[in-house]
């Protein structure tokens, strides 16, 4: 009998501490989960509406494992940072997936295991800087656990506006909470005008806030011994909360929508017809004899085509010449040029020194090259070797990947002539700052130039999602020419009028128009986020100091 009971007793402590391990890991998989419904806002799923609500789980588990913590005697809860990590892992693993399309870089004579262990250490490393940044975020909100819910909203809505502008000052950034909205929620995009991608960053935060604000109070609601009539009360600010969230979001949508509805001027003096070739040269062809050849003739007959439609200028992707700027003038494109007079901006290498850049240059109706835009922000690892001096062997070990290359100047203007356009190679689509800098020196145009050949298909339609971005933004038509896809016109609202296909040969022509307002991101830059850093730190600190010396009274 004794021994049935002890081996029932046995089993049963087995079975609880089977329990107690699925308890504590039920916070890291409720984060997880939620940072990865995140990731699903943008292609290839593009479920936009869950970026209103994917924080709100991570958002709960901190504030109520960190009042756990301070109850006395504690609660034994999980720590809030790992619970961050996971969702900001999952996030941004999920967003960027991506990445493993480079991977096999066989093409570039990079073998295929080396080639899997460089693809799956980028991936990680972004996806962990990612959750990083969510880990200092969720560390800050902990010691706001027994500020008041109003308080923690402000201060968390501004920190992570913060910690997003620190990331976008470095040369990884891609992933904002703001491009979960676009392509598909353009109304919301519109904010972007007021202060940058961060007006909407702040919007879709503070929601979440919101939301899980309501959820906490009605939780410690449950959980109180007070009377009826407080309870009811309290039900009552749980209500306030969640009526809050809901009239915020209706109402940036409206302001949104304000913007939206505003008809762009469009002056037949200020059209430009523009004409984009898609030259569909896969990125393992493009560096042999044979890649060359079929580069010449795709952008060659793509220019005599759309010169024949009448245009006025045409628009080719980054590296559509993969040849230096001293032999573009032997090339038949340029031979084109000359011939049929239409200006035209073409993809290739510029020189500087010893070193080399990506460049787009401009020819004149004359073939002679006028202007020329250097790329500024370089993918790492892709197109240069962080801490050359370090770690330029170890990779050079590993891969053939040019280390010689080097950015442009971060503040480029590029002359046309049909006025200051705002230039943008691959990459730099992610930067809105690039794009406020020549907007606000009198960039009338987008000109965006890519090559995306080496992903799948949901990282240009992340790409068009940002170009999109940065029209909106700066108020202006923009023509987007990629060597596979996706090439497409949008206006200065982000509605593409045209949208090419993808891994297809393609030209296409549409005319789009010159504009010089300025919207009051492009005046005054990202003037939001430092606006509620200094207001909601302000806040706080009258508070602690209100409360200290109540104390000390």
């Amino acid at each position: 009998m004794q021994k049935k009971q002890s081996k029932k007793q046995g089993e049963q402590g087995k079975q609880g501490r089977q329990g107690e391990r699925l308890t504590s890991l039920l916070p890291y998989l409720i984060a997880l989960a939620s940072g990865i419904l995140m990731g699903l806002t943008v292609a290839p799923v593009g479920a936009w509406f869950l970026a209103w609500i994917a924080l709100v789980p991570l958002w709960v588990l901190i504030v109520t494992s960190a009042k756990n913590q301070n109850q006395s005697p504690p609660a034994p809860p999980s720590p809030p940072a790992p619970p961050a990590l996971f969702w900001g892992i999952g996030y941004h693993g999920v967003a960027l997936s991506w990445i493993t399309g480079i991977h096999p870089m066989t093409w570039l004579g990079v073998p295929w295991l080396p080639s899997l262990a460089i693809t799956l250490f980028c991936w990680g490393f972004i996806s962990l800087l990612g959750g990083v940044f969510v880990t200092i975020w969720a560390a800050v909100m902990v010691r706001l656990a027994e500020q008041k819910p109003w308080l923690r909203i402000l201060i968390g809505t501004a920190v992570w506006c913060g910690l997003e502008s620190l990331w976008s000052a470095g040369p990884l950034w891609w992933s904002s909470l703001a491009y979960t909205q676009s392509p598909h929620n353009l109304v919301i995009v519109h904010l972007g005008q007021l202060s940058g991608p961060n007006t909407v960053t702040a919007a879709i935060v503070a929601v979440n806030g919101l939301i899980a604000e309501a959820y906490i109070n009605r939780q410690d609601t449950k959980m109180s011994s007070a009377s009826s009539l407080r309870d009811a009360m309290r039900r009552q600010f749980v209500n306030k909360y969640l009526v809050v969230a809901t009239g915020l979001l209706i109402t940036l949508h409206l302001i949104g929508f304000i913007l939206y509805s505003r008809p762009i001027a469009q002056v037949p003096e200020a059209a430009l017809k523009v004409g984009i070739i898609q030259g569909n040269i896969p990125n393992r062809l493009l560096r042999s004899s044979e890649g060359f050849r079929r580069a010449q003739e795709n952008y060659t007959n793509g220019y005599l085509t759309l010169a024949e439609q009448g245009v006025d200028a045409v628009l080719t992707p980054e590296g559509a010449l993969p040849i230096f700027q001293r032999n573009l003038m032997e090339t038949a494109l340029v031979a084109a040029v000359k011939k049929k007079g239409v200006v035209a901006w073409i993809g290739a290498f510029g020189e500087r020194g010893d070193s080399y850049t990506i460049s787009l240059f401009t020819f004149n109706n004359k073939g002679e090259i006028v202007s020329r835009y250097d790329k500024a922000k370089l993918v790492p690892l892709g197109e240069y070797i962080p801490f050359e001096e370090i770690l330029g062997g170890l990779v050079q070990r590993l891969s053939p990947l040019e280390a010689h290359q080097v950015p442009g100047s971060a503040n480029q203007i590029f002359d046309t002539p049909f006025g200051r356009a705002i230039a943008s190679i691959c990459y730099e689509s992610a930067f809105p700052e690039q794009f406020r800098y020549q907007a606000a020196a009198g960039g009338q145009f987008i000109l965006s130039s890519s090559n995306d050949a080496h992903y799948s298909a949901s990282m240009p339609f992340q790409h068009h999602a940002q170009d999109i971005m940065r029209a909106i933004e700066t108020d202006r038509w923009s023509a987007r020419a990629t060597n596979t896809g996706y090439s497409a016109f949008v206006d200065p609202h982000g509605r593409t009028l045209w949208i090419s296909g993808y891994n297809t040969y393609e030209t296409h022509a549409e005319t789009i128009y010159r504009r010089q307002t300025q919207t009051l991101y492009v005046r005054w830059g990202d003037w939001l986020t430092p606006l509620l850093l200094i207001s909601s730190g302000g806040v706080w600190l009258v508070i602690k100091f209100s409360n200290t010396k109540k104390l000390s009274n």
